[in-house]
């Protein structure tokens, strides 16, 4: 089984390029937050805690997600490996999922990094945000602190991956999306060699 993690900054193209990752090569895509959304609309007791802390506004604890997480490992049949987006975000959370993946005798395969600018995660989360009507995204103010975040955070794992031979970068900031997601497929493509 695979396990690849699609790693960067917000506005990256993760969620853009997944769908093409997962097709060819038969993998699930995982994004935490879609999980969140189906654990809470099929009322199970994961969906039902997240919902309760969503609802006063509290950040879903990594214990939840990773629950998440291992059930869709456990229970997800007939594809070669999954695609991890938007986990882990933190240090903590790869620890964790290294556990979780050490008990399946398994391990992360690689981790695929679609890496852009500053100036390129404002302009993207700009525009996605007119696009797809998410007001959430459309104030500098939040752009800024989830540049900031990133960087506080989740940039972290770049060295940590790196110390385990598992990070393979690509640049996702130039050219069309065509051209981009041909990079991520060509840079996958020689992972697996």
């Amino acid at each position: 089984m695979k396990y690849y993690i699609l790693f960067g900054p917000p506005g990256a193209g993760k969620g853009t390029h997944a769908g093409a990752l997962a097709q060819k090569y038969n993998l699930k895509h995982i994004s935490t937050g879609e999980l969140l959304r189906a654990e809470i609309a099929a009322g199970t007791e994961l969906g039902r805690e997240a919902k309760s802390l969503i609802d006063k506004g509290a950040l879903v604890p990594d214990s939840v997600v990773e629950g998440m997480i291992e059930t869709a490992f456990d229970t997800i049949k007939n594809v070669e490996g999954f695609l991890l987006d938007g986990f882990p975000r933190n240090l903590s959370q790869a620890s964790d999922l290294d556990a979780i993946l050490a008990k399946r005798g398994e391990e992360v395969t690689a981790v695929v990094a679609l890496m852009i600018s500053d100036e390129t995660i404002r302009t993207r989360i700009k525009g996605r945000a007119i696009i797809e009507g998410r007001a959430d995204d459309a104030s500098d103010e939040t752009i800024s602190n989830r540049i900031k975040t990133y960087h506080a955070q989740t940039e972290p794992l770049i060295e940590y991956y790196k110390k385990a031979g598992k990070y393979y970068e690509c640049n996702a900031d130039l050219g069309t999306i065509e051209d981009n997601r041909n990079r991520v497929l060509a840079l996958v493509e020689s992972i697996g060699k």
